[in-house]
């Protein structure tokens, strides 16, 4: 039988709309009639047009993950987008106008990444049901299959994710009366939203202990879909969560598969109702005016990477212990001369790292982070054939470049002290590998940045030594 297709965006609206429904538990008859014409509105909505398709989508699905919006990510703007863009400006008191400057845009796309890495959420292509979904790995670790496709469960089987495929023949309508009739053996059972569509529907429900979302779509293929239930203690999480995993759905889909979002800088903090992301701290240094290098060792594994308040990408890769990072926007840093010999044994040293334990955390989520800058006394030694140097290192301190006593780059630690070690509240000297300066400067050429050159100077204390490098001396943070 021949089914009426809905235009694209006008399914989007529509799911927009049951999304919401659905998982506010607002039934049809109580929504309230429409307001009048509301120029701050229009003029919000011609603003966020001018924008591309994708920026649109990836604004609404950015504030799918700080929470602020429960409709589907369609690119058209409407009430439901303007009041979610003004909640998230509220935080930071900003201008209730329904858009979003440069610098709110940032702050949106770095708390919806801090949730995206909570939740280990990645798009995949289900290769038992043929549809693309994103999977909140973390959430949901346990994979296994189902009869009809594939599953993902949490730890404690809380929460559990379905996709399911059926071959050409049986109806939507068919299985969207099934699915919404009544259980006798369940009779505390009860659905609290449903939508049926030519080609999609969506029921959600409740029992006494649990709630269950269902999506479900026809097409040339047959009908494919996914549906979650999970423990009702759970409401505050997982609803958002469905919403994510709604908007990412497709059930035919066609094309390559979409790229990861590009976020401008990882985020130090949490959003509010995920799990806090795991990290890793390191130091980096500037070498260029927006490339920085650190230790391999601190971005190994990672899935976003943030040097100072800035988002960065690895540049090729690592070599010596080392890799290149190239950061985005900002300022030009400053970049400090290295020095063309290496270290004689038993050199003084100093060496410029960010302390682990200076985080500061304000507010109930973490809106701001400061890692306490601190400068550490070393000696260049050699372990074998391997340059080294001998310094009270900690956790977070790899990557810290090493300076002599004109001030002039020695080298970087490229081992990662991974232990907390303290002897009477002090951390020992220890001896840790560095890359030397000539195995950084052959990093930079074959990189093509060209190393600045250290001249000879007079002799500095230890604090006019990190009042020179201060500024080119950088905080890293791994998210995992």
């Amino acid at each position: 039988m021949s089914r009426a297709r809905l235009p694209h965006s006008r399914t989007q609206q529509v799911l927009a709309v049951a999304l919401a429904l659905a998982l506010l538990g607002a039934p049809l008859a109580s929504a309230q009639p429409a307001p009048g014409p509301n120029p701050q509105l229009a003029a919000a909505q011609a603003s966020f047009e001018s924008l591309p398709e994708a920026e649109r989508k990836a604004i609404q699905t950015d504030l799918i993950w700080t929470g602020h919006f429960n409709g589907a990510a369609s690119g058209s703007y409407g009430p439901l987008t303007f009041r979610a863009i003004n909640a998230m400006k509220a935080a930071a008191r900003g201008a209730p106008d329904g858009m979003l400057n440069p610098a709110e845009r940032r702050a949106l796309a770095q708390a919806a990444q801090a949730a995206r890495d909570a939740a280990g959420f990645r798009l995949i292509a289900d290769e038992k049901t043929g549809v693309r979904i994103g999977i909140p790995a973390k959430i949901l670790p346990k994979r296994d299959v189902s009869p009809s496709g594939s599953r993902w469960q949490s730890e404690d089987g809380k929460v559990t994710l379905d996709t399911s495929a059926t071959t050409p023949g049986e109806t939507l309508e068919a299985v969207f009366e099934k699915a919404t009739a009544p259980t006798p053996n369940n009779p505390g059972r009860k659905i609290t939203y449903k939508l049926l569509r030519p080609d999609f529907f969506v029921v959600t429900g409740e029992t006494p202990t649990g709630k269950f979302y269902r999506r479900l779509a026809a097409g040339p293929s047959g009908l494919r879909g996914f549906s979650i239930g999970y423990d009702k203690a759970l409401s505050g999480t997982v609803d958002k969560l469905v919403i994510a995993i709604a908007s990412s759905f497709e059930p035919f889909p066609t094309g390559p598969m979409p790229a990861a979002p590009a976020v401008a800088a990882a985020p130090p903090a949490r959003a509010t109702g995920w799990l806090v992301p795991q990290l890793r701290y390191g130091v980096a240094l500037a070498v260029a005016e927006r490339v920085a290098v650190t230790a391999s060792a601190v971005v190994e594994g990672c899935k976003s990477v943030q040097v100072g308040d800035r988002g960065a990408k690895l540049r090729g890769s690592p070599e010596s212990g080392l890799v290149l990072l190239d950061v985005a926007g900002g300022p030009a840093f400053a970049v400090q001369p290295l020095r063309g010999e290496a270290p004689s044994d038993r050199e003084s040293l100093t060496l410029v790292a960010y302390d682990e334990d200076g985080y500061r955390r304000t507010g109930p989520a973490l809106h701001g982070v400061s890692r306490m800058a601190v400068a550490l006394p070393g000696q260049a030694v050699h372990v074998g054939s391997h340059a080294a140097v001998l310094a009270p290192l900690q956790p977070g301190h790899a990557g810290s470049p090493a300076f002599d006593r004109q001030g002039r780059l020695v080298g970087i630690v490229t081992a990662n002290p991974s232990d907390k070690v303290l002897i009477a509240g002090v951390a020992p000297q220890r001896a840790y590998a560095i890359a030397d300066g000539a195995a950084l400067h052959a990093l930079l050429t074959k990189a093509g940045v060209s190393p600045v050159a250290a001249t000879p100077g007079p002799e500095l204390s230890t604090g006019a030594v990190v009042a020179k490098v201060a500024s080119s001396v950088l905080p890293v943070m791994c998210g995992l």
